[in-house]
């Protein structure tokens, strides 16, 4: 339903540059949509290999375990030599005003590896530091590429509902608003027209 606003020029031209933003404010918000969308989907597909990738890892990771379990002893005592890693840090970028975490940690070299004696143990614990290591580099990947399709979701969603607000709500109003108030001042022209018809008329027969 158009605005019942004051017919006049003034209110017409507002009302069209407000129409034109709007308009404007749509094809720019369904841009962004689109981007968006491009975006996640793109990490989607990588999240979807990491993630077969990990499961991989891990099947490996745990028949290594069992390997070292049965050739070692029970790992525990060697496993409490592993340090914690806290070496994650946390940056972001921006896709269209959306914050992506960037996740990094820090990779660390075959020599640096080693937190336990060689005598004691054999090459399947090397194995199986090696496979959940690598695993723990994936799933830092992975985290980052999920927690990043969240951000994008959400974004994505609230640029819809802005979009669809301005395609099915205001740019309609303010079409509507525009022909009202054009028909206003055509029906005024034409009244003033009449009048002036009529005005000359008489003075044509009063003369």
């Amino acid at each position: 339903m158009a605005v019942q606003t004051v017919p006049t020029k003034g209110n017409l031209m507002n009302t069209k540059k407000s129409l034109s933003l709007a308009k404007n404010g749509y094809e720019l918000l369904d841009k962004k949509r689109n981007i968006l969308i491009r975006e996640m989907m793109t990490l989607i597909d990588h999240a979807n290999a990491i993630q077969q990738k990990i499961d991989d890892a891990y099947e490996e990771a745990y028949i290594a375990l069992q390997t070292a379990n049965v050739t070692n002893g029970f790992c525990e005592e060697i496993s409490n030599s592993i340090p914690y890693d806290d070496s994650l840090s946390l940056d972001s970028r921006s896709v269209m005003g959306v914050e992506i975490p960037i996740l990094t940690i820090k990779k660390h070299q075959e020599h640096d590896f080693l937190h336990y004696g060689l005598q004691s143990t054999n090459s399947a614990i090397d194995k199986v530091y090696s496979k959940f290591t690598e695993v723990k580099y994936m799933t830092t990947e992975l985290a980052e590429i999920e927690n990043s399709v969240y951000r994008l979701a959400n974004a994505i969603k609230k640029t819809q509902k802005r979009a669809n607000a301005l395609k099915n709500i205001m740019i309609p109003r303010f079409e509507e608003t525009v022909k009202f108030i054009s028909d206003a001042l055509d029906e005024k022209d034409r009244e003033e027209f009449s009048r002036l018809k009529v005005i000359k008329k008489k003075k044509q027969n009063d003369n």
